[in-house]
């Protein structure tokens, strides 16, 4: 699968392209917006086509008394809906100034009450008959929820309110930068949509060349992995050994969330190319042995951090494997997207033998951080430059396997986002593909080398728990083979997990 960062999925993937997000940007965003003025302005709410964006002076002080009304709710249920659509139509009309001002406002001041929970917490360890002890409970539960997600949630009831919220969260990502409120009020904000956007919730469907044009439309927009470059292009991508799958919220059914690209093969994909072309062969997908997951793209930013890839991958193996029981391998072609940058801070005697650095040094004088970010060897065959490759096709590939199973002293998790991502639904690290990549961002990111994950399906549910629970990763024989050449890092600990057909690297 070749996704952008992974973590977004934590990403397996990227952001949309910024024209695309958020997504209701556009054509539909003057309806929903006079939507929301009118709601507000039926109640005459005073902030309505303010002329002050930054929040400047007496306005800021208006709309805090303003946002706790919405909190308590005065007024009644049509009063408290009118000031909330208000509260949003003035969001709508603030600059960027405004809306960092309007965000510190709700982090600082509208966060947890401790006084409340103080309370609650003393009321709890006080109770001594269960009836007591359970009315407490309930009351500290209800102090732990912050009066920000109470106003949040007034604004889900808005027309497409959903969707507001998303690209809400969408702007603070982008204004939060380490402040300690806002983080915070963002941690807060994921929570709930993640509530609202529960798997259980979702819906799965395969996209294809008949689905409407409108969702069409979007999936080239969205797609961030490989550029869909026209309609034909995308016709190939939905049908005959292609196929797309996405996923969907009841309130947003024209709105994929993720989406994955499926190309049906006969054995597992080295190179992506082939797998885009419009003219290359045909495979039958009746025949076909392999499906490969060759992108997935989370559409919305402002759902960063809500992952809904993993459930999605298991869910599409499965579908595949019930319409196609030709079908014997589940893999991905995925980049290594943050190797080039892991692999310049590394010193050559690291990463090459003494012949090695000898052979690199009669083919080029250039720093290796200059000859990787050009990857030059990708130039041509019969070039000086594919001598350079072939001088740097095995130490890369070693690079690469230590890279993938590198982990971070902080988390203890994989450095690689990719990485964490598939590993973590349970595939292992299957084999690395030299020149797979030659577009001029793999190159920046990963030297033109792409990794296959392989979803082995009797293993998946193992390997998934022997990562969450012990950090293991699962590899291959062939991956194992890379780790052990020229490696004199001894935090690589090769071993055997009973039952499994791939070999583990255990965390020291």
């Amino acid at each position: 699968m070749s996704d952008t960062q992974g973590e977004l999925v934590e990403d397996a993937v990227g952001p949309p392209p910024d024209e695309a997000a958020p997504s209701f940007v556009g054509r539909t965003f003057a309806r929903w917006r006079q939507a929301i003025w009118e709601i507000a302005a039926s109640s005459r709410f005073p902030f309505v086509g303010s002329s002050d964006p930054d929040l400047d002076g007496g306005q800021l002080d208006r709309l805090r008394s303003e946002l706790w009304a919405c909190v308590e709710a005065r007024g009644g249920e049509a009063s408290a809906r009118a000031r909330a659509a208000g509260v949003a139509s003035t969001y709508l009309a603030l600059s960027s100034i405004g809306r960092v001002r309007f965000f510190r406002i709700l982090g600082e001041e509208f966060g947890v009450d401790q006084a409340w929970v103080g309370r609650e917490i003393e009321a709890v360890t006080a109770a001594r008959e269960e009836k007591d002890r359970l009315r407490a409970e309930r009351r500290l539960r209800e102090a732990l929820i912050p009066p920000s997600m109470r106003l949040l949630t007034q604004f889900n009831a808005l027309p497409n309110g959903l969707q507001f919220l998303i690209d809400m969260r969408a702007t603070l990502l982008n204004a939060k930068a380490g402040d300690p409120a806002l983080e915070a009020f963002d941690s807060d904000f994921r929570n709930l949509l993640a509530s609202w956007f529960d798997v259980g919730f979702l819906t799965r469907r395969r996209l294809t060349w008949d689905s409407p044009a409108s969702l069409l439309e979007k999936i080239i927009a969205y797609e961030a992995v490989h550029e869909i470059g026209s309609w034909s292009d995308l016709r190939y991508r939905l049908d005959g050994p292609r196929r797309c799958y996405a996923f969907f919220h009841p309130s947003l059914p024209q709105e994929p969330l993720i989406f994955v690209q499926v190309a049906l093969t006969d054995g597992l994909a080295g190179e992506i190319k082939s797998l885009l072309d419009e003219r290359g062969s045909e495979v039958d997908a009746e025949t076909a042995n392999t499906a490969i997951f060759y992108s997935i793209t989370n559409t919305l930013e402002g759902l960063r951090g809500i992952s809904f890839g993993s459930f999605l991958i298991k869910q599409v193996v499965d579908d595949l494997a019930h319409d196609l029981p030709n079908l014997k391998f589940f893999a991905t072609l995925s980049p290594l997207p943050g190797f080039v940058g892991w692999l310049v801070e590394q010193s050559e005697d690291s990463l090459f033998t003494a012949k090695e650095r000898e052979a690199l040094r009669s083919k080029s004088d250039a720093p290796l951080a200059e000859i990787v970010h050009g990857a030059p060897w990708l130039a041509g065959e019969r070039s000086r430059n594919a001598e350079l490759g072939g001088v740097l096709e095995e130490p890369l590939t070693r690079a690469a396997a230590r890279y993938l199973v590198s982990r971070s002293e902080r988390s203890g998790k994989p450095l690689d986002p990719v990485a964490r991502f598939h590993l973590g639904n349970g595939a292992r690290i299957e084999r690395l593909n030299w020149a797979a990549d030659d577009s001029p961002l793999r190159i920046r990111q990963s030297a033109g080398l792409m990794v296959n994950y392989l979803y082995h399906r009797p293993e998946i549910e193992a390997n998934h728990e022997a990562y969450a629970s012990k950090g293991i990763i699962t590899v291959s024989p062939q991956i194992a083979d890379w780790l052990k050449k020229g490696s004199d890092d001894e935090r690589v600990r090769i071993g055997r997990r009973s039952g499994s057909r791939g070999l583990v690297i255990r965390r020291s």
